[in-house]
């Protein structure tokens, strides 16, 4: 890389530090895209009466996703230019009813969310994020473990002096689900009365109460995430390698959005398509699998004065093309076994195109064609894009989806694209920062063609 762009590398990415450090779930994503995006020009797709060419709009669903539209020269009819990434990431979530006392200490019971490796979050430094929800409807922000002076949390694990027998079970067996259990707190309220017992459960509450106006009860409306309390951070002596929580699929999601504000009048309409939960299978009314997307199309399609119809909605959705913006796995030689080298991706040799998805035997997997790689690679390599192509490990060893089968089932053509990761769905991963800047301006010149 010449020195210009070195400095282009760098000063992108401590953006996107900052941003991922800030922003650790899927509502304090949107909630700053929703701030970005209008310091931008772009305006709430539910507020505006019509739209023409140039337009900036946004539309969110109940605060997990988001779709942000400039509007091409061409009309819609001709179809739109997508970068679809999801916002959610694995983490631990709290049970309904969580709070509970064991031996003087209080925990939250938990449910873990997504492809985890459970060992990896014991003894780790854990931040509570989300709301609570009144049963008056009102909110209640959480951010606790972020800050300095916070206090954070914690799951224990068993000292090696007493774990023969836990030593013993396979990894994945080691800690359990029902382990996972979140320390909370230790010092019992002091009851006036001599003939009660003195509660560490009781005093927790009334922290929640004192602090945060939240009783028991309102923990069962709760959505509250278990993430990692840590900052992303420079790796490496040459800074080339940026560790955080979330890079799957924030690097994906952020870098899409960038993408999209800088672009000024894209030919065909673009589209930042940014959904939740594609780590369970992109269920639900915020997932994938959800009729958001259409919807957003169908009310487009009536704001430009085009000829409604469900037929024409149909038209449009099917004469469009997408990138599923998701992450693959880079090339680690201290697990070389598990990949087949001259088919992976490898650190900061750029972004990663991946023609099919799915396990072993393709299954569940969604498979560009040959003429939509071809044009996607050929317009990589005259905007200069630094790209490559992997799988995900071996064969036999495993495989993994992404939204693209969703958005292929409209008949759209389209192509996984994103940068490789080291210690993909750990709470701490690695990526490249060439590669994070890269992926940016490939979705960029996608976008604009």
């Amino acid at each position: 890389m010449e020195d210009v762009e070195v400095e282009e590398v760098f000063e992108f990415n401590k953006e996107y530090a900052q941003f991922l450090t800030e922003n650790k779930t899927e509502r304090e994503f949107v909630k700053t895209a929703v701030e970005l995006l209008e310091k931008e020009g772009f305006n709430n797709l539910k507020e505006v009466k019509s739209l023409n060419k140039g337009d900036r709009v946004y539309t969110v669903n109940r605060d997990k996703a988001i779709i942000a539209v400039v509007v091409g020269e061409n009309p819609l009819s001709t179809g739109l230019r997508i970068v679809g990434a999801h916002l959610d990431s694995p983490r631990i979530d709290l049970k309904p009813n969580p709070l509970f006392e064991d031996s003087e200490l209080a925990f939250f019971n938990t449910h873990y969310y997504g492809g985890i490796k459970k060992y990896q979050w014991v003894t780790f430094p854990l931040a509570l994020h989300g709301v609570v929800v009144k049963d008056d409807g009102s909110k209640v922000e959480i951010n606790i473990g972020e800050d300095d002076d916070d206090p954070i949390f914690y799951i224990s694990d068993l000292l090696p002096h007493l774990g023969k027998d836990q030593l013993e079970k396979k990894m994945s067996e080691g800690i359990s689900g029902e382990q996972l259990n979140l320390l909370i707190g230790s010092i019992p309220v002091k009851k006036d009365d001599d003939k009660e017992e003195n509660s560490v459960k009781d005093a927790v509450l009334d922290i929640l109460f004192e602090k945060y106006n939240i009783i028991g009860e309102d923990l069962v409306s709760a959505d509250l995430q278990i993430v990692p309390a840590v900052k992303a951070r420079d790796v490496g002596f040459d800074r080339g390698l940026l560790a955080a929580y979330g890079h799957d699929d924030r690097v994906c999601s952020y870098t899409a959005l960038r993408a999209l504000i800088d672009l000024e009048r894209p030919l065909n309409t673009a589209m930042a398509l940014l959904v939740d939960k594609e780590e369970i299978g992109s269920m639900g009314s915020t997932g994938m699998q959800s009729h958001f997307f259409e919807n957003t199309i169908a009310e487009m399609v009536n704001l430009l004065d085009e000829d409604y119809s469900d037929l024409t909605v149909r038209r449009v959705i099917e004469n469009s093309s997408a990138l599923s913006a998701d992450v693959n796995a880079a090339y680690d030689p201290t697990f070389a076994d598990v990949y087949e080298k001259s088919n992976s991706a490898f650190m900061g040799k750029g972004v990663v195109i991946t023609k099919y998805t799915g396990a072993r035997g393709k299954a569940g997997a969604s498979e560009a064609t040959a003429e939509f790689v071809a044009e996607v690679r050929s317009l990589f390599n005259r905007a200069g894009v630094l790209w490559q192509i992997g799988e995900l490990g071996k064969v036999d060893k495993g495989g993994g989806g992404t939204i693209a089968q969703f958005l292929a089932n409209y008949n759209m053509d389209v192509l996984d694209c994103g940068p490789g990761l080291l210690s993909m769905h750990a709470p701490y991963e690695l990526v490249s920062k060439v590669d994070v800047y890269h992926s940016y301006l490939a979705y960029n010149v996608f976008m604009e063609k």
